[in-house]
């Protein structure tokens, strides 16, 4: 048994894991069948090799939800399960255009890989040698290479940077940290500004707005409907206070502006919904941009405090919100929602809630029917009454 990891990654990496890793690849690795490659494989090579080999596999087979390049990357779990999409590392990047760039706690190099293919002069910093072993080769694959040096972020010489991307860890002893905690806390990266002046924190998405200091942008990042994470940008770097940032197929989404003031005293008209609903993007509700995007769809709200937009007309296509066409709505009467349901024609059912208590999974499988639609019931409060909706996707019978 070989104890230093960086010698098993070597030898990973050498002739014999690679043509075993290649192998890995393109093998039924399913249920039973892993358990009888596995045990073909280790009469050819050494047992610790066969392992080390099919764990990385299998990581790289994750990994391709994230990298377009995932099956020739190196990975561990906890710097994968960190790393943000390529997609969004790479939009991330752009900020730092002609800079310099220190990458802190860098990983498996998630960020450092874009950072490279974006042409930068990037620096990886991290203590622990197999995640800078990893984002070594990871920049290598992208076309690139990055300086990477061992070291607690806090010690580390920034001279010569003019950019700083810091990816704190928000995991300590196998468990997450407490939303807004992580290490080094946020507080020290601010700190940076006054070494650095343009810096970039990455963020759980649970950020308080009220941690970021101000003339820094907090930017919500979602990939479709599934939001991601949150970065915290220097004055240096900003150009709003919030913004929503949307990743599509056919590109990336941005809505940036003021948030919504908390009294919920916007401007914006409230009233009982109407013909249409417009369900925002979670990242445009955490940025607190609900009203800007009411603005720019001329809709209404259901409530000042409700992130439920709505209008007569069926809204112009936008990618930071999903258009529901009402077929039903009333004050919320769950007793009387089956006999609703059927009356429409409703068999399966999604359930959104805002405004309301209530188990959403529990209440899916009560309401399903045999009805030949699909539609969403949502559960909401229009002017701080309960409320319900029956809704169906545009261009449904």
């Amino acid at each position: 048994m070989i104890d230093d990891p960086i010698a098993r990654l070597e030898r990973l990496a050498g002739p014999e894991g690679t043509a075993l890793l290649n192998r890995l690849a393109v093998a039924d690795r399913g249920g039973d069948a892993a358990l009888r490659l596995g045990t073909a494989l280790r009469r050819e090579h050494d047992a610790e090799l066969v392992a080390d080999a099919m764990a990385q596999a299998d990581l790289r087979d994750r990994a391709t939800r994230k990298f377009a390049r995932a099956r020739q990357m190196w990975f561990t779990r906890d710097g994968l399960e960190q790393a943000s999409s390529e997609v969004i590392a790479r939009h991330r990047a752009a900020r730092f255009a002609g800079r310099t760039v220190f990458d802190l706690c860098c990983g498996i190099g998630g960020d450092l890989v874009s950072l490279v293919a974006a042409g930068h002069d990037v620096t990886g910093v991290d203590l622990d040698p197999v995640h800078l072993w990893m984002a070594t080769r990871n920049a290598a694959v992208h076309g690139g290479r990055a300086r990477t040096v061992r070291a607690d972020v806090r010690d580390v010489e920034l001279s010569g940077a003019d950019g700083v991307f810091v990816d704190p860890a928000r995991r300590a002893g196998g468990g997450r940290l407490r939303t807004g905690e992580s290490e080094p806390p946020l507080e020290w990266c601010v700190g940076l500004t006054g070494r650095v002046g343009a810096v970039g924190v990455k963020a759980a998405p649970g950020i308080d707005h009220d941690t970021v200091p101000a003339g820094w942008e907090i930017e919500f990042l979602a990939l479709g409907r599934e939001l991601k994470e949150a970065c915290a940008w220097s004055p240096a770097l900003a150009g709003a206070r919030t913004r929503a940032t949307v990743v599509h197929d056919d590109g990336v989404h941005q809505l940036s502006g003021e948030p919504d003031p908390p009294d919920g005293d916007t401007g914006i008209a409230v009233g009982e919904p109407g013909g249409w609903l417009l369900d925002p993007n979670p990242a445009v509700t955490r940025a607190g941009l609900v009203s800007a995007l009411a603005r720019a769809t001329s809709t209404s709200r259901i409530d000042p405090r409700i992130a439920f937009l709505t209008g007569d007309d069926e809204p112009p296509p936008t990618p930071f919100a999903r258009p529901l066409r009402v077929l039903d709505s009333r004050p919320w009467d769950q007793k009387r929602l089956p006999r609703l349901l059927r009356d429409l024609d409703v068999g399966a059912v999604d359930v959104r809630r805002r405004g309301l208590a209530g188990d959403v999974e529990a209440l899916a499988r009560r309401l399903r029917g045999r009805g030949s639609r699909h539609a969403t019931v949502v559960m909401t409060r229009v002017e701080d009454r309960p409320w319900g909706l029956v809704c169906v996707e545009p261009g449904s019978a």
